[in-house]
């Protein structure tokens, strides 16, 4: 130790500043070279295949999709269809099938033919809300005549909030008129048809699932107004933009530059196509779109609100909205933050249809997969058909674990037996005349000799209960389930329709009873009026009294008015089928006018019966009695169902 301090102090102190200096050199050489920095490579989601599942590959899905679509293409007579499938952020498969337009046998174009997605619009509505509530400038849970420049009244002391707009719980009645136009000339514009009229609560807010494209609709106009932008305006800046959504637009009619790319309305097979549809409730159902487009929105939602470049949504945001659920019926799935919840083999899909004339889609999310799927049609009614592909999809390749079959409980019976009876949908109309039409819709459930229930509001099946008040049925996978107190039903309804439709019993006469009193009533008019040339065939006798002046005015306007009745039932024969057409105003005060007048000429009735009993045969007393009494039993009908409403609002 001592030699070797020796041995250092040997050498100059600077030979020993020059060896560290040498021993430095590297390190202060690199800290003047450029720093390249190079990132990491960003890291997939974790692939996890299922037991069973068959690969997720582009030749894979389309073998498949091909199947299935051919049977979607012929079964619903369809005439141009796209697909679009992404996983992981990217795009798995799109193919077009069909035509985009069949009389010049143009093929449709995943990235570039537009469809009509209906109620799909919806989702980008919530998407823009929920950009908004990140901005602090919304609140979910706050009452919406807070961000309106209207009211919205209270039900029971509650108001409606931007969460039950979202989950179609806000409880307003359906809403029918002015839904679309002919021609951009009679296209109401959106936000004036909000504010026209406000349709009753007929539910308390977070209550009852009731689909409503009125709360939509509502719910963009507040966008509109909070953020100071035309709502138009906002969608293509703040989302169709930034997800690069060249060949998608709200618009109406659409930009020159999409015109000629959009697939007509084709209806029936062999019929000509129809003119582009505009629908007032833009925010709810205007958007047109390429499979390609919806592709990137897709991605958003699956990649926490990132798609390319554009961050649409914070993570937390999207997590918020895709784990939210409001579930009413035990044992069914409910609405998420403005996604349907479409659950299949016990895990969750996210998602929501669009039906419009003549086109048809399902957009269907699994978060869990980040992976999703999105089906349009054109043509013909695909509707029914939708559905089962995404189900398809999900067996093929995200099946579930082998289960054992549930066991049928032992009060299977029972339970059925309470579920019998009569129902209505909570899509309905209570304030104006609506109502009459959804009461003659009514729908009943029976139990068969087997004890099995009878739904033909859900189709064939066989149902059996599993869990308490959760039934099954094995051949589809279908489920149906019910609220019930006391053993009665409050409301029911099934998995594919529970987060915005269920089914409550149905209260007052049933529909045979309905059309057996107007029936009757229409007898009495009927045979009055006939009786009136009648009776003045014979009054023109000889030996037949004639009447005299007054006596014969009375009752002459009384035979009109039973004339008047009659052509006010027939009207509403004919308009009732057709109420949400466009253009209906004039025919329905005419109509309005006739019953005015049907109703006003009850008082002739009542004057020539009163003279009838003063002075007049027995036939003119009978006759009078019957034809007051039918009167004032329409009048009563009519006030009961609204057909005079002043407002024709419905």
């Amino acid at each position: 130790m001592l030699a070797a301090a020796s041995n250092a102090s040997r050498f100059p102190w600077r030979i020993r500043a020059a060896t560290v200096a040498l021993m430095l050199l590297p390190a202060l050489l690199w800290a003047q070279a450029p720093i390249e920095i190079k990132p990491l490579p960003e890291t997939k989601h974790a692939t996890v295949t299922q037991l069973g599942a068959a690969d997720l590959s582009a030749s894979d899905v389309q073998t498949w999709l091909d199947g299935e679509m051919g049977g979607v293409m012929q079964k619903g007579a369809v005439t141009g269809a796209v697909v679009v499938v992404v996983k992981d952020g990217e795009i798995v498969l799109s193919k077009g099938y069909g035509y985009a337009d069949a009389e010049a046998k143009k093929p449709v174009a995943p990235a570039t033919t537009l469809f009509r997605v209906a109620s799909i619009s919806k989702l980008f509505t919530w998407t823009a809300v929920m950009q908004l509530v990140e901005k602090h400038k919304l609140d979910l849970d706050a009452d919406i005549n807070r961000y309106l420049d209207f009211i919205v009244p209270p039900r029971d002391g509650k108001p409606v909030t931007l969460r039950d707009l979202m989950t179609h719980t806000a409880g307003f009645e359906d809403v029918e008129k002015n839904r679309y136009a002919l021609s951009p000339a009679g296209l109401m514009p959106y936000d004036a048809w909000v504010k026209s009229w406000v349709p009753e609560r007929i539910y308390p807010a977070g209550t009852v699932p009731a689909y409503s494209s009125y709360g939509a609709a509502l719910a963009g106009y507040i966008v509109q107004r909070v953020s100071g932008q035309p709502f138009n305006d906002y969608m293509a800046r703040h989302i169709l933009e930034p997800l690069e959504m060249k060949h998608a637009s709200f618009r109406q009619p659409l930009p020159s530059t999409l015109q000629a790319d959009v697939m007509p309305f084709y209806g029936k097979p062999g019929t000509p196509p129809h003119a582009f549809e505009l629908r007032t409730a833009v925010p709810a159902g205007a958007l047109s779109s390429s499979g390609e487009d919806m592709a990137r929105f897709m991605v958003a939602h699956l990649q926490y609100g990132r798609s390319g470049n554009a961050q649409l949504l914070e993570q937390a945001t999207v997590k918020q909205m895709q784990d939210y659920q409001r579930a009413i019926i035990p044992g069914l799935p409910g609405m998420a933050l403005g996604f349907v919840r479409m659950d299949w083999n016990g895990q969750p899909i996210l998602g929501h249809g669009g039906d419009i004339d003549g086109f048809h889609s399902l957009l269907a999310l699994f978060p869990d997969h980040h992976t999703g799927i999105f089906i349009a049609t054109g043509g013909g009614n695909a509707s029914p058909l939708l559905r089962t592909i995404v189900t398809g999809f999900a067996d093929r390749y995200f099946p579930p674990l082998p289960q054992l079959k549930p066991a049928t409980l032992a009060t299977d019976k029972a339970h059925s037996a309470q579920l019998v009876g009569r129902y209505m949908p909570s899509v309905t109309s209570r304030s104006n005349v609506l109502a009459l039409r959804d009461a003659l819709a009514t729908s009943s459930i029976s139990m068969a000799a087997d004890g099995s229930l009878v739904t033909p509001m859900f189709g064939a099946a066989h149902w059996r209960e599993i869990k308490p008040y959760v039934w099954l049925d094995d051949a589809t996978g279908r489920q149906l389930g019910a609220v019930v107190h006391d053993g009665k039903v409050s409301m029911l309804s099934t998995d594919a329709l529970a987060p915005v439709r269920v089914y409550l019993p149905a209260t007052g006469w049933t529909p045979a009873q309905i059309g057996t009193f107007v029936l009757a009533l229409l007898v009495v008019f009927a045979l009055i009026a006939l009786s009136w040339p009648i009776v003045a065939l014979l009054q023109r006798r000889p030996a037949s009294p004639a009447l005299v002046d007054a006596e014969a005015r009375w009752y002459r306007l009384s035979r009109l008015t039973a004339v008047l009745f009659l052509m006010f039932a027939g009207g509403w024969c004919l308009m009732l089928p057709r109420l949400g057409m466009p253009e209906l105003d004039t025919r329905l005060r005419l109509l309005h006018l006739i019953g005015i007048l049907a109703v006003l000429g009850s008082v002739a009735v009542a004057v020539e019966t009163w003279r009838a009993w003063r002075s007049g045969s027995w036939w003119r007393r009978l006759s009078g009695s019957i034809l007051l009494l039918a009167c004032l039993l329409a009048i009563a009908f009519i006030a009961c169902w609204h057909l005079l409403s002043p407002g024709l609002h419905y």
